[in-house]
């Protein structure tokens, strides 16, 4: 007969394997066969109904898991020298997980009782549950300090590359981490803050050469002005924060809600779940459910935390690095929606019809608990027919009512006709070294359009709930082209082929018309990529002017206050609005609202702005290896100094100088947006097929320096003229120098 485990026995082994947790799985790893299931079911039963373990779609789990970023306190060392850790949020009435601290060179001294903020990895040991590497310990703020390393006597120093940063930093010979003279570095300050003389720094990593890939976003962080250091009293207002109890809220917790993310997301600020509306006068509706974490709950008006997210305005996203709004305290614990832990919410409950339009909403403030925390690709492969052991057991419950729901918002989102671009959207994928090993191009799945859609939906939904109530917020404005711009997209239509029709009020429909005209065709990216640039850019403000690319009239953003102030401004406004407690938009707030808008809007351009400088930069590392190199692509952009051409393989955009183009003067036409040749008359315009040899990548400031093959197939004529002056001044060059060698030459022959 087999030995049936004990209750004791079951739940470690669903503590140390919390992916395989449904009853086969539990059977298999204890060898029960047979009749003896029954007693094996009777166990789960009584442990489901004690509170230690809970059913959720024929599998079971501990009714709380720790977050990904947890507050830990640290015990003395065993007897081999290992430091665990006792979480001090485990909510669970089970087991207490066991938690080993795996420590790094350059971690600071960690002794019994210090309380840390760790970042938790599930493993499965014999030992231990979980291992967390330190980020700080809780109660310090060191200030971080990224320069260039150069070597003393004793140590040496760190001379910043901030161009704000004048002062250097002492680093002790114990403190260099192995760092060499020229080396990038990060590092942060050791020792007391008011000491005479020049501040000390401890080394915390080698960024090598500040030429060097890895560098490169830090480096982009530094020259735009983004804070990426925290002051003390932000840090100290996130520490003691506690995580939000049921108190004042619906309670959301049984509601199989998930988070959909990409696969290397660390904080989960939305979820989502769907079921079939059983309301007889909807017949074919939905009830779709968003919860967005209820981060105004954290992060009160008029607080150092306050002050310091708006200063930020955002997050910054770098292929290396996040630079957050938020301490990771709360963006990657406490306002993260974590699998398994309960979390503080706003959810909106929307009722949409058969035709997917919304019919009904409401908002409530409460407490739910995500039954999954997935990934884009691994939701897209189960609705494909290839479920996982995470996804199978959601898929008739969970996963098919959310696309159900969405099928329904397509029919919607045809009629209203938003702007639809094909522009692959770029990814640069990274070495742990920080070296570029690929430029992707990333997939668009159905995944990603649910959740687009699913948020754009609660986005109205909020506009419209504040309109309702007469309440300030800041809504998403983006504005129609300017006629100017309009008329250039109207003249490369023309010139395509295509047609753009005047003398009417401009609708995205009518921009759709002419991107469907050109899809398929060689023509296609040129359109789409006029399009775009014909487009106003997005800003936030008090007064609704509507958003043209979505074809909506009241949108605000809500669904992301993590990683934007704008979000946590109409969150307040909603709690206002609902009379939910004292952490609403207060009058203060509502007099700056303007001041806001502007900030923000401008926080926003600086950080795409800095994130566009990294990527450049980043391809030209890449591609410094492939100098002489031929590539394919097409001209993406006209001035008086020269052609941009974006190439097909990475979409880097390089620069083809004017100075190169042949034996003859090119005249610019700024209306037309063209280069023409002043003998061969050879035209040079946007959207032209080229091939491109690759003369220069300078990864310093991320510049490509391309030489100009042939046009639509057609080598490129050379022109009757003499050579360019620039051409001219190298061969005079190299005749001095030629020339040089040979006085040399006959100078040493002499004296022989």
């Amino acid at each position: 007969m087999t030995r049936i485990p004990t209750k004791q026995e079951v739940l470690d082994w669903i503590s140390a394997n919390p992916t395989l947790t449904s009853k086969r799985d539990i059977a298999k790893a204890f060898g029960i066969k047979g009749a003896d299931r029954i007693d094996l079911k009777r166990i789960l039963k009584e442990l489901e109904a004690d509170g230690h373990l809970e059913k959720r779609n024929r599998s079971y789990r501990d009714p709380d898991r720790l977050p990904p970023v947890s507050v830990l306190q640290v015990k003395a060392p065993n007897v081999d020298g290992d430091l665990f850790a006792r979480p001090l949020e485990w909510h669970g009435e089970g087991v207490e997980p066991i938690v080993l601290l795996v420590t790094r060179a350059s971690d600071p001294a960690l002794g019994e009782g210090d309380r840390i903020l760790a970042r938790l990895t599930v493993v499965h040991e014999e030992d231990h549950n979980y291992e967390a590497r330190l980020i700080r310990r809780i109660g310090t703020n060191p200030r971080k300090i990224v320069g260039i390393f150069r070597k003393g006597a004793e140590g040496g120093r760190i001379v910043p590359i901030d161009k704000a940063g004048q002062t250097e930093w002492l680093v002790a010979d114990g403190a260099v981490l192995g760092a060499k003279d020229g080396e990038l570095v990060e590092a942060e300050q050791a020792g007391p803050k008011n000491r005479m003389g020049l501040p000390r720094a401890r080394i915390v990593e080698r960024l090598g050469d500040p030429t060097a890939p890895k560098a490169v976003s830090l480096i982009a962080i530094h020259q735009h002005g983004i804070p990426d250091d925290f002051p003390d009293k932000v840090i100290e207002e996130a520490d003691k924060a506690k995580p939000v109890g049921l108190k004042g809220r619906e309670d959301l917790r049984d509601m199989p809600l998930l988070t959909i993310d990409p696969a290397d997301a660390r904080d989960h600020d939305d979820a989502c779940y769907a079921h079939a509306d059983d309301d007889p006068k909807n017949p074919g509706g939905h009830v779709i459910w968003v919860a967005i974490a209820d981060v105004a709950a954290y992060v009160k008006p008029s607080t150092a935390l306050d002050r310091e997210a708006r200063k930020r305005g955002n997050s910054s996203y770098f292929p290396d690095r996040v630079v957050p709004m938020l301490p990771d305290r709360l963006s990657g614990d406490l306002c993260s929606l974590h699998e398994g832990v309960p979390r503080a919410c706003i959810a909106v409950r929307m009722q949409i019809d058969a035709e997917g339009n919304k019919i009904g909403h409401r908002f409530v403030r409460g407490l739910m608990r995500s039954a999954a925390s997935l990934n884009y690709t691994e939701v897209q492969e189960a609705i494909d027919g290839n479920p996982n052991d995470r996804t199978g057991p959601l898929l008739d419950t969970v996963l098919n009512p959310l696309y159900a729901a969405y099928a329904a918002l397509k029919k919607a989102r045809s009629v209203r006709q938003p702007l639809e671009l094909d522009l692959p959207e770029r990814k640069i994928v990274l070495s742990d070294t920080g070296e570029v090993t690929s430029v992707a191009f990333r997939d668009r799945l159905d995944a990603h359009k649910l959740i687009e859609e699913f948020m754009i939906l609660a986005n109205v939904a909020a506009a419209e709930t504040l309109i309702t109530k007469r309440r300030p917020l800041l809504f998403r404005v983006h504005e129609e082209p300017a006629p100017e711009k309009l008329e250039s997209l109207r003249e490369t239509a023309q010139a395509a082929g295509l047609n753009l029709a005047k003398g009417q009020v401009l609708q995205t429909r009518h921009l759709n018309a002419l991107l469907n005209a050109a899809a398929g065709n060689e023509d296609a990216e040129l359109i789409n990529l006029t399009t775009l640039r014909s487009m106003a850019q997005a800003y936030y403000n008090p007064e609704n002017f509507g958003h043209f690319g979505l074809a909506l009239r009241n949108y605000a953003h809500f669904t992301s206050p993590i990683r934007r102030y704008a979000d946590l401004i109409v969150h307040r406004a909603l709690i206002s609005a609902h009379g939910w407690g004292k952490d609403g938009l207060t009058e203060d707030e509502i007099a700056r609202l303007e001041e806001t808008a502007t900030h923000i809007s401008d926080t926003e351009r600086r950080s795409m702005m800095a994130e566009r400088d990294t990527t450049d930069r980043y391809l030209a590392a890449y591609l410094s290896e492939r100098v002489g190199n031929e590539f394919s692509g097409r001209i993406s952009g006209i001035a008086r100094f020269g052609a941009f051409v974006k190439m097909d393989e990475t979409g880097a955009d390089g620069l083809v100088p004017v100075r190169s183009l042949g034996r003859e003067f090119f005249h610019f036409d700024r209306e037309a947006g063209t280069l023409m040749g002043s003998d061969t008359g050879l035209i040079i315009a946007i959207g032209q097929r080229v091939t491109v040899r690759l003369t220069e990548a300078t990864p310093v400031t991320g510049g490509l320096e391309l030489e100009l093959l042939s046009i639509d197939d057609q080598a490129l004529p050379r022109g009757r003229g003499p050579a360019k002056r620039g051409t001219r001044r190298k061969a005079a060059s190299t005749k001095r120098k030629k020339d040089k060698i040979k006085r040399k030459v006959e100078r040493k022959r002499r004296q022989r």
